[in-house]
């Protein structure tokens, strides 16, 4: 199993690019392929499927996509080719936050996902994901921990805190942080 690849782009397709490593062009397929530019160089995080009639790679531009998409197929009538375009249209996010407020609608708006996959999405992975808050720094990382852990003194569960953590504004002092989530734990 590949984890990632860092080469140079030398073509670009509809669906896929092809990178080179050391001699060799590796087609993967990704969400966006013109996010990635003709001769320059990136990392790609792979995900490798092997079936009897294919071998694909499917590559993202960072871990955390890459797992969320792991976490994506396992759900029942949701392969790779089913779930890769979700990461063209949504952010990571965005999706996890669907699945947690089970918006149906959202999820229907991906090509291919009607009402019963997105169900089926919900029910597998509905309190399964950690919400990850994509662009915040490292302070802010380290703020949402704070936050998360006084919530956990407090006596709410993980499950009920996760999906409040992404609504609080995290410049705000940790008493500030608290008295917001409170007010939405209350909701």
């Amino acid at each position: 199993m590949y984890d990632y690849i860092k080469g140079k782009i030398t073509y670009i397709k509809s669906n896929s690019v092809v990178i080179d490593n050391n001699g060799i062009g590796y087609l993967v397929y990704v969400a966006n392929p013109y996010y990635y530019e003709i001769d320059n160089t990136y990392t790609i995080f792979l995900y490798q499927q092997i079936r009897e009639d294919e071998n694909s790679l499917y590559g993202f531009s960072n871990q955390e996509d890459r797992n969320f998409f792991l976490k994506l197929i396992s759900v029942k009538g949701l392969g790779p080719k089913m779930a890769l375009p979700m990461f063209a249209v949504g952010k990571t996010s965005s999706i996890m936050d669907a699945i947690e407020r089970e918006n149906i609608l959202y999820l229907m708006k991906f090509p291919k996902i009607g009402q019963k996959l997105a169900k089926q999405i919900i029910l597998d992975l509905k309190g399964k994901l950690e919400i990850i808050a994509v662009g915040t720094s490292e302070d802010e990382m380290s703020n949402l921990k704070e936050l998360e852990g006084v919530l956990l003194g407090l006596g709410y569960k993980e499950k009920e805190i996760k999906p409040v953590l992404s609504k609080v504004d995290t410049s705000l002092k940790l008493e500030d942080q608290v008295k917001d989530a409170l007010k939405l734990l209350l909701k």
